[in-house]
């Protein structure tokens, strides 16, 4: 039984290893073409290939559920039409038995992808983010149409580019009066930020003071900047929901509560993230499903579309869901459920009629 557990799970693994690297490559080349309109005199070809090739981990946990379930369908396809599942059926291994060996390899993918979701995609997400608002503005001026602003008290503050860690390029900052006067402007080239004395250090930095009828300028070689602005609020500010860590989610959550603000949208992406393998699971049982049911006698092409078809319908379902738990204010723990539920009862019931 053991050979046989193994003999499943090798061919069940490689075909979703085989599907995960079809479906990153094909996304990865649109959004390399996607990438080369943006290409200038600052930004090159080569910049373009290290931006998405940071953000394939980020593609391989998007991909990983769909992966499942087309590799499945693939896997147990070849050993349908190898006649080796009708064998393993003779010999009395029951299709409980043979969901369990699918699974094992499964349980694999499920481990890679809430590791990278967790610990690589906010991180490498930043980054590539960071890197390439920075080589297509630099840190010499301001571009007000992009990047990150914030707003603290009567201070404005923008960044052309934001790095993991705290670092910040092309610092503009604006502070204002209570009567909306502007009182002083300075630009930075670059910030850092001092984790262990909390505060933002600023480099190679111009100030403009306005005092009523003239003004006066000012060069600094460095200069503090107390705010309470930090690298995780950064990368709150910068990164989609969906990009976020399960933590990030969870404080950012806690926080936007103390402040009367709506945390739904955020409530969805961490349900999202927290039932991942339930996800992964959910499709990979209804896949096993058509196998052993509908799709039986079916070629491996038609077995890929159905796959390919019901992937994008239930990542449709999962996206509508989603904004339609904030319109209409059900718990968005719901919205992720849903989809889950019913793709594990229809499994568990096309399984129970092939039984």
């Amino acid at each position: 039984m053991r050979r046989l557990s193994w003999h499943v799970g090798t061919t069940i693994f490689a075909s979703i290893a085989v599907t995960l690297m079809v479906l990153v490559g094909l996304d990865s080349v649109g959004a390399i073409i996607d990438q080369s309109a943006d290409v200038t005199r600052n930004y090159f070809f080569a910049d373009a290939l290290i931006y998405v090739v940071t953000l394939v981990p980020s593609r391989i946990y998007e991909y990983i559920p769909f992966a499942s379930l087309i590799g499945c369908l693939v896997g147990l396809g070849l050993l349908a039409g190898n006649s080796e599942v009708i064998v393993m059926r003779a010999a009395g291994v029951s299709p409980q038995r043979i969901v369990g060996f699918v699974l094992k390899p499964v349980l694999i993918f499920v481990i890679l992808g809430m590791t990278i979701g967790e610990y690589f995609s906010p991180y490498l997400d930043q980054l590539a983010e960071g890197k390439r608002e920075y080589l297509r503005k630099g840190e010499s001026a301001q571009d007000s149409s992009s990047g990150l602003w914030n707003r603290e008290g009567n201070q404005f503050m923008h960044a052309n580019a934001v790095f993991p860690g705290g670092v910040l390029y092309g610092v503009t900052r604006y502070q204002f009066n209570d009567e909306r006067q502007i009182q002083e402007a300075s630009f930075a080239s670059r910030a850092t930020f001092n984790l262990s004395e909390r505060y933002w250090v600023e480099e190679n930095v111009s100030v403009t003071r306005f005092l009523g009828d003239r003004t006066e300028r000012d060069k600094l070689i460095t200069r503090r900047w107390e705010s309470e602005l930090t690298p995780n609020v950064l990368m709150l500010n910068i990164l989609p929901a969906d990009s976020l860590s399960i933590e990030s989610l969870y404080n950012y959550i806690a926080f936007l509560e103390l402040q009367n603000i709506d945390t739904a949208s955020y409530e969805v992406a961490m349900w999202r993230k927290v039932l991942q393998p339930l996800i992964i699971i959910g499709l990979v049982l209804l896949g096993i499903s058509f196998v052993f049911g509908p799709l039986r006698d079916s070629t491996m092409g038609f077995r890929i579309f159905i796959g390919v078809v019901f992937g994008i319908s239930f990542r449709i379902f999962q996206d509508m869901l989603g904004p339609l738990s904030v319109v209409f204010q059900f718990p968005p723990l719901l919205a992720v459920l849903v989809p889950i539920l019913f793709c594990v009862l229809v499994g568990l019931f096309l399984l129970r009629r092939s039984g």
